[in-house]
């Protein structure tokens, strides 16, 4: 039961970590490119991840090493460079709940590639819908002239199918038994790889000075250590001590902790109509999500 409490506070912690990603990385904007931001987030999260377990890693079949690749690019380079470029188009808030609609395509890309849970089911996609609908009100509700330029919350749904592309390789790669550390520095390892030819073309040459600002440098290294490498080991824990399905239960926290960050650090407008357009969104990936049943969260784990 001990345990039990520790893997709760270890999935609070990490979804909040990870809803404040969003701030962390709008304040850098100010003096970064988004490039700069990633390339140098995830190296020091490769450099963390390896001194905490050293050691080469070797794939037990050439085969495993395609997927690899594919986990590396979708999830730690495409994903994390179209977030930090939404990021510099439109508000942190509204980045924070589009990203949640990847369950959504992580559902459907499991459904036609791994045939996994089963029928896609009628609440399912009303609340694809409903989400859909919830983003719409966030993505021209922040504005009265309706002026936004909606080019940055649809970077930031291209970077929720990425994930969900992720997600599906990373499934594939944890059913090949490895270790999660090592094979998750692996992943960083390959992502850094295809980050490089994009520094080249969208240009890295982060200002010296920059790194001198305290707070620049704290947060960076609140991304590269706390965000990237800690929080990898408290939500692998987390699951392992909860089960999957409990500590699933926190991911719909992030956009609250967003919103409430983004309000508070950078006093973005909280209007109405987003307020209402991130309860539509929360409400249809809950519909969605309907196999999950909230009862079982506190009750003791099996698992």
């Amino acid at each position: 039961m001990k345990n039990n409490g520790i893997g709760h506070v270890a999935a609070l912690f990490t979804i909040v970590v990870w809803g404040t990603t969003y701030i962390s990385t709008k304040v850098l904007l100010r003096s970064f490119q988004p490039v700069e931001i990633l390339l140098i987030r995830m190296v020091l999260g490769f450099v963390l991840l390896f001194l905490a377990k050293p050691g080469k890693f070797k794939v037990k079949q050439k085969s495993h090493e395609w997927i690899f690749a594919g986990a590396g690019l979708c999830g730690i380079c495409l994903y994390y460079l179209m977030e930090n470029i939404a990021l510099t188009y439109t508000l942190a808030s509204n980045v924070g709940v589009i990203i949640l609609v990847a369950p959504f395509f992580t559902a459907v890309l499991s459904h036609i590639f791994m045939k996994a849970d089963g029928k896609l089911t009628v609440p399912f996609f009303v609340g694809f819908v409903l989400a859909m609908i919830g983003i719409g009100m966030i993505s021209f509700g922040g504005s009265k002239s309706l002026h936004l330029n909606p080019a940055g919350d649809l970077l930031a749904l291209g970077a929720a199918f990425i994930w969900a592309c992720y997600s599906v390789l990373s499934k594939k790669i944890s059913s090949y038994g490895y270790p999660t550390i090592q094979m998750t520095r692996h992943m960083f390892g390959y992502g850094i790889l295809f980050m490089i030819p994009a520094s080249l073309i969208l240009g890295f040459h982060p200002e010296p000075a920059a790194f001198v600002n305290p707070v620049n440098l704290l947060n960076l290294l609140f991304l590269g250590a706390v965000a990237s490498a800690v929080c990898f080991a408290t939500w692998n824990f987390a699951v392992r001590t909860l089960g999957a399905v409990k500590t699933s239960v926190y991911i719909y926290i992030t956009p609250v902790v967003t919103i409430i960050t983004s309000v508070l650090i950078l006093h973005e407008q909280l209007t109405g109509v987003v307020a209402v357009g991130a309860g539509l969104a929360l409400a249809g990936l809950i519909l969605s999500e309907g196999r999950v049943d909230l009862k079982v969260l506190f009750k003791p784990s099996k698992e």
